[in-house]
């Protein structure tokens, strides 16, 4: 038990070290103190020396009236063309022949590939659309491009995109698609989404029939410009105060409009143009590959191979 007897109580000895103990435990106390206390002021006096950085303004700025947000469709929100996967959903309604839809599978397969919009192809690809539907109820394709959406559009919608514009709608922002493609197939895809509305190509009905004619020319390039500012001007909004986001350079004059541009998924002509002024970049796409020509990555591979395939077989034959 001699190895215990530390913890037997000793009244003189005891005593004495228990004064000891507690001098020294009061002394290293004030030191301590005083050191924290030295520290405490040498960090506040270095922070009073260090200029504040400017704090990173909220945006979207919540329940701003006067601001909204415009987003190209194709390749922005969503992977490839609406107007080729629309032309899909047609064929498998036996609304056109096989070597139609060939053509539309070899333009699908250059805009994947080569990540931009091919003026030749879009128009091609429109005039085959409005020579299809001619004919047709306006009721009808609405209804057609419903199942469609659910078929070849649902799941190619780019999920950081869509949180973008969700957050727009979260701060009380009206949200707008603006696109080349049919304005029934872009408010399909709008109402599906969320979004307040769309801009998009306006083709001639005459008492609820499609004629096979445009009114005025495709939403593209300046034209979704024209469509933002008349928009903006009927909606009072300030186009300082809007966002616009678009992954082609051919709308860079409806990115220039607004005072938050955005290049997403961009080409490489928008991606030197927007570094160059200092907009604000996202890229979604996956693989350093995709990163450099918008080829979409794993989920993209099956469609871009079965198109791909369709594209190579039209080329062989032609030559």
């Amino acid at each position: 038990m001699a190895a215990m007897g530390w913890l037997t109580p000793r009244r003189r000895s005891a005593t004495a070290r228990s004064v000891l103990a507690g001098e020294a435990a009061a002394e290293a106390a004030r030191k301590t103190s005083q050191q924290l206390e030295a520290e405490r002021e040498t960090a506040a006096r270095a922070e009073a020396a260090t200029p504040e950085k400017p704090a990173e303004p909220e945006f979207p700025v919540v329940g701003d009236s006067e601001a909204a947000a415009f987003f190209d469709l194709d390749n922005t929100v969503m992977q490839g063309a609406a107007i080729f996967h629309f032309g899909r959903g047609l064929y498998k309604r036996k609304f056109f022949q096989r070597r139609e839809l060939a053509r539309f599978a070899w333009q699908q397969a250059w805009f994947r590939l080569a990540g931009v919009e091919d003026p030749e192809h879009m128009q091609d690809a429109r005039d085959s659309a409005l020579s299809i539907v001619k004919g047709h109820r306006v009721s009808e394709l609405m209804s057609i491009g419903e199942e469609i959406y659910d078929e070849y559009m649902a799941d190619r919608i780019w999920p950081g995109t869509r949180a973008l514009a969700q957050a727009h709608l979260d701060a009380g922002q009206k949200v707008w698609l603006v696109t080349a493609a049919p304005v029934e197939t872009a408010t399909i895809i709008a109402r599906r989404l969320g979004l307040t509305g769309a801009l998009g190509t306006v083709a001639e009905s005459v008492d609820g029939v499609y004629t096979g004619k445009l009114v005025g020319e495709p939403l593209h390039g300046p034209a979704k410009a024209e469509a933002v500012r008349a928009l903006a001007a009927a909606e009072g909004l300030d186009l300082n105060r809007c966002a616009a986001y678009s992954d082609s350079h051919n709308d860079i004059p409806m990115l220039s409009l607004v005072g938050h541009p955005y290049a997403i998924n961009p080409d490489t002509k928008l991606r030197k143009h927007a570094k160059a002024r200092e907009w604000r970049l996202r890229d979604y796409r996956t693989g350093r590959k995709a990163a450099k020509v918008g080829i979409p990555a794993a989920a993209g591979v099956g469609a871009l191979a079965g198109g791909t395939a369709a594209a190579v077989a039209l080329h062989r034959r032609r030559r």
